[in-house]
């Protein structure tokens, strides 16, 4: 296994992939960047650890050490838009959520592109694809969850703060309703508000591999950064963002995404 890819192998019927936790930044790209710091702003901060948990209830886990500044395994390798009309970033991000430019000079052309593709993207969902195929041969239903987590309030991408619980299911074509429905009542029997299939409906990783009559059901879950860490007031500048990890503060949201983790579970064995 390649070293920026972690696969961690359980055998119950749950893949739980973290696409944006990573933060590592090869030589070759970190020299064309403006700054490590803004390069890093965007990742999915500290999820790995709030979900590390998820190997003892008998999930496989899925994650890519790459920021996502050098390349998003969650974006169409294609390069079109999951969200046509609405501001977001690319497969090789050229700005930062908040739209600040990433790089000095040497945007990554499509050779650039193409090379990361099959350096990280490709392997990443090869990894991936191995996984949900050696789970379906024993297992009748399998459910692909996408962990991530994003700053509450972000106005170049939506108005307002977030919910803490932000589902994902491609307006219902990727998981059955059933999953849905097991996933939004552990969120809502939790201190945290939900919303599903509002501003993120899923990424490219939900859309492509959920296919609930195969018996792969995928779901996204996007938390907003606050339910388990302290977020800065205003702008995140390299002095405040991102903020420590503490157990004691994210004990809560643990809590609560363990329940939501045992409800697919629930669904996949049902």
């Amino acid at each position: 296994m390649m070293d920026w890819l972690e696969v961690h192998r359980g055998d119950a019927p749950l893949i739980v992939s973290f696409p944006h936790t990573g933060t590592e930044l090869p030589t070759a790209v970190a020299a064309r960047l403006i700054s490590p710091w803004l390069a890093r702003k965007d990742a999915d901060w500290w999820i790995e650890r709030l979900y590390d948990f998820a190997p003892g209830l008998g999930a496989t886990t899925v994650r890519t050490a790459i920021s996502r500044t050098v390349i998003d395994v969650n974006r169409d390798p294609s390069g079109a838009s999951l969200y046509p009309g609405q501001a977001t970033t690319g497969l090789c991000p050229t700005t930062t959520f908040d739209g600040e430019p990433l790089y000095r000079a040497g945007e990554p052309d499509a050779a650039e592109i193409a090379r990361r593709r099959a350096a990280y993207f490709e392997p990443y969902h090869a990894a991936l694809a191995g996984e949900v195929e050696r789970l379906r041969a024993i297992h009748p239903k399998v459910v692909l969850y996408e962990a991530h987590a994003i700053r509450s309030a972000i106005p170049r991408l939506f108005e307002g703060e977030l919910p803490n619980f932000n589902v994902g299911t491609n307006s219902g074509a990727s998981c059955d309703p059933a999953l849905t429905a097991a996933v939004e009542a552990a969120c809502d029997a939790s201190p945290f508000g939900r919303v599903t299939d509002g501003r993120f409906k899923g990424g490219w990783t939900t859309r492509h591999y959920g296919r609930p009559g195969d018996g792969v059901h995928a779901i996204q879950m996007e938390l907003a950064c606050r339910g388990y860490m302290d977020e800065p007031e205003g702008l995140a500048t390299p002095l405040t963002w991102p903020t420590p990890y503490e157990d004691a503060r994210a004990a809560p949201m643990r809590a609560a995404l363990t329940n939501v983790l045992q409800a697919c579970l629930e669904f996949a064995r049902c």
